[in-house]
């Protein structure tokens, strides 16, 4: 069994926005319902160990709340820095560990982080992941899909070598073709990304769907069950939200069992 673990589910700024005290965010800094870091998502699987999708610039802090010390590797979906920023720390952590790092992303996004922190390479060893790989007894592939006015993400899928199980993270999209929705079809789990419930900007400016679009479209992919992350200020888990069943908000901490 691979447990998931949410460890952030903000979007770019996080809640509460350090500069906002909307109702949202001035909950988030007392109650706490509503408090997210930027997203990112833990794997805790027996023989790959601890890996994590993404290192935003809450990854030290997420760590602390995590118990944890050290990481096996770690995914990375794009070089914005709310899914990057903490490979400084981490490098950093490395060195004074005395142990190299492991980092797998398509090639194009590696050579983003490279060309802005080049010395990043001293300590993390950046492994191509143009090709799946393999993350204990998952078979993962990743895939481009159209980040919107932001330009380009990665979406990963994981397919289990001994069964028909599959689940796949998808933080970071908008208007998908049908070719980048292919392989988000016939999953078990999907944990997509949605910023607003319904989003008031217009589309042109925008880079990730809302709750409204996201609801449609899990009606054409049929995903067994599906989780929203990188929400904004915008989504309060307090309200009562028309979700269908098999849908829900993640929150800090939730536990998944793959």
């Amino acid at each position: 069994m691979t447990k998931l673990i949410f460890r952030g589910t903000g979007d770019a700024m996080g809640v509460p926005r350090v500069y906002c005290g909307c109702p949202v965010c001035e909950e988030a800094r007392s109650t706490q319902v509503n408090k997210r870091y930027r997203s990112s998502l833990q794997i805790v699987d027996e023989i790959a160990g601890n890996v994590w999708i993404d290192c935003g610039p809450d990854w030290a802090r997420q760590m602390e709340e995590a118990g944890a010390r050290q990481v096996d590797a770690i995914l990375i979906t794009h070089a914005h820095f709310d899914h990057i920023g903490g490979l400084v720390e981490w490098a950093d952590a490395c060195r004074w560990l005395g142990k190299r790092g492991v980092a797998y992303s398509p090639s194009e996004v590696i050579a983003e982080i490279l060309a802005r922190f080049p010395w990043l390479a001293t300590h993390i060893e950046f492994r191509p992941f143009d090709e799946p790989i393999t993350i204990g007894n998952w078979l993962a592939r990743s895939w481009r899909v159209n980040h919107g006015k932001n330009g380009y993400s990665y979406a990963f899928r994981f397919d289990h070598k001994e069964s028909e199980a599959a689940w796949a993270y998808c933080s970071d999209s908008i208007g998908l073709s049908e070719q980048e929705q292919e392989p988000l079809l016939g999953l078990d789990l999907l944990i997509f990304g949605t910023s607003f419930y319904e989003e008031p900007y217009a589309y042109d400016t925008r880079s990730v769907y809302d709750v409204t679009e996201a609801l449609a479209l899990i009606q054409k992919w049929k995903p067994g069950t599906t989780y929203f992350t990188h929400m904004s200020h915008d989504i309060d888990l307090r309200h009562p939200y028309p979700l269908p069943h098999n849908a829900s908000f993640a929150y800090t901490g939730l536990v998944v069992e793959v």
